[in-house]
């Protein structure tokens, strides 16, 4: 009736990634360690763009408040999934064995490899294109695709490297994005010497107004299909208070963080991207620097999730799969710049399923079950996340991927039970 999860049982890895089993307990890391790579996960640009959304569609007060529940429901999630990866040590690809089984696996794996190198493609782009811009303005012509593919080979680079290369990233980027977000803050406020005032009288327009449910759901879903790879880099924690607070603690601070730049730059620039808003100020090298900086963070761990995902697939070492996607994205990435963020609705009502579905064979279908096997076959997972996801896209009431990550949770042990409950509990639990 079920198909073994054939969850990795040993810890003896190919590479330093653990992308084929789970990471073992002496090559687990530190609060520090992971809170800045969990931080410069969250330095992400598209949260920026909702943030100047929300700077000039809410007032003070309700983009406060926004921000707090929007993080709050993204710090929950994230953390949920933190604890089942520091518990097991493994990857969300390698969670998704156990209860959609290792065949069924792919499916989520697919998914997740491919929108993460999408993201990456975007990403290169993001840093390409205004760069050119920049060149231009001093009277420098350069063609768009030596800058992109310089972007993508130093974005590729550091995820080629896997987990200690991406804590190097994060160490450098971290402090200096929030540096100069910071300072662009308050010469902001040096500079305009009413901008408190505008700030704490701000009305927005009519048609630029948001409502509160809208503006919560937009906080979510810039975010939530990236916030479902979490386990791919807290599986590295040496214990699950360390897995959850870095995660939690980074969610608030970092998004909060390029929520506000986002805002600000909305309000007083007309502009949603911290470089541009640097660049207004006068300081131009440092916005390069910090453009550059904020997208490497968010790419090479996109780019590095999306090797163990595609590894999960084709059992081919991470590495070299990080290369192709990496190659992948940066040919594809003007294109997926045109055309990307046009599926960012689909992909937020499609992947948070998938998360819910874990989460749910974890704290309670696990119980019912004395070994590592998939529930019939992982039949179950799929329904679930195909119910989570027709609801998620079907009913635009409330928030979509909150819609979608409670049918899938409710749905798939609920099956399960049936299932068992029909087949008889011995004869799938393998009980005597």
């Amino acid at each position: 009736m079920s198909e073994s999860s054939e969850k990795p049982v040993s810890t003896v890895a190919v590479d330093n990634d653990y992308a084929q089993s789970l990471v073992p307990e002496d090559k687990r890391r530190g609060f520090w360690p992971m809170f800045v790579i969990m931080l410069g996960f969250t330095f992400f640009s598209a949260s920026m763009w909702v943030g100047a959304t929300l700077g000039s569609g809410l007032t003070l007060g309700m983009f406060i408040l926004t921000v707090l529940c929007g993080n709050l429901i993204l710090g929950v999630y994230t953390s949920v999934l933190a604890w089942m990866a520091s518990s097991t040590g493994l990857s969300v690809h390698l969670l998704a064995r156990r209860s959609f089984g290792k065949r069924g696996s792919s499916l989520p794996s697919f998914l997740l490899a491919i929108t993460q190198i999408g993201w990456f493609g975007v990403g290169v782009a993001m840093c390409a294109i205004p760069i050119q811009t920049y060149l231009k303005e001093k009277g420098i012509n350069c063609n768009i695709w030596p800058l992109i593919i310089i972007s993508g080979l130093l974005f590729t680079s550091s995820a080629y490297f896997g987990i200690k290369a991406l804590t190097i990233v994060s160490l450098v980027a971290v402090p200096l994005v929030a540096i100069g977000g910071c300072f662009s803050a308050i010469k902001v406020f040096v500079d305009n010497p009413d901008a408190w005032s505008t700030l704490t009288n701000f009305t927005p327009d009519a048609e630029k107004a948001v409502t509160f449910s809208a503006a919560v759901a937009l906080t979510v879903g810039s975010f939530i299909s990236g916030g479902t790879c979490t386990p791919d880099f807290v599986r590295f924690a040496k214990s699950r208070g360390i897995a959850v607070s870095t995660t939690a603690i980074a969610f608030f601070i970092g998004n909060s963080l390029m929520f506000t730049f986002g805002a600000v730059g909305g309000m007083f620039f007309n502009t949603n991207d911290i470089s541009n808003v640097l660049v207004a100020q006068g300081l131009l090298v440092p916005g390069i620097i910090v453009l550059t900086l904020n997208l490497w963070t968010t790419n090479d761990n996109a780019l590095y999730t999306s090797g163990l995902g595609i590894a999960n697939i084709t059992g081919l070492p991470k590495k070299y799969i990080v290369i192709f996607g990496g190659l992948l994205g940066t040919l594809l990435a003007k294109l997926l710049y045109d055309n990307f963020c046009g599926y960012l609705s689909i992909l937020n009502t499609t992947l948070p399923s998938i998360g819910a579905v874990l989460a749910a064979d974890f704290f309670i279908v696990r119980r019912w079950y004395k070994n590592e096997e998939t529930p019939f076959n992982g039949i179950p997972a799929i329904i679930a996340w195909a119910c989570g996801t027709a609801v998620a896209n079907i009913f635009k009431c409330g928030i979509t991927s909150i819609n979608g990550i409670i049918t899938a949770f409710i749905v798939y042990p609920l099956i399960v039970g049936i299932l068992m409950k029909q087949n008889g509990k011995c004869s799938c639990c393998n009980k005597d």
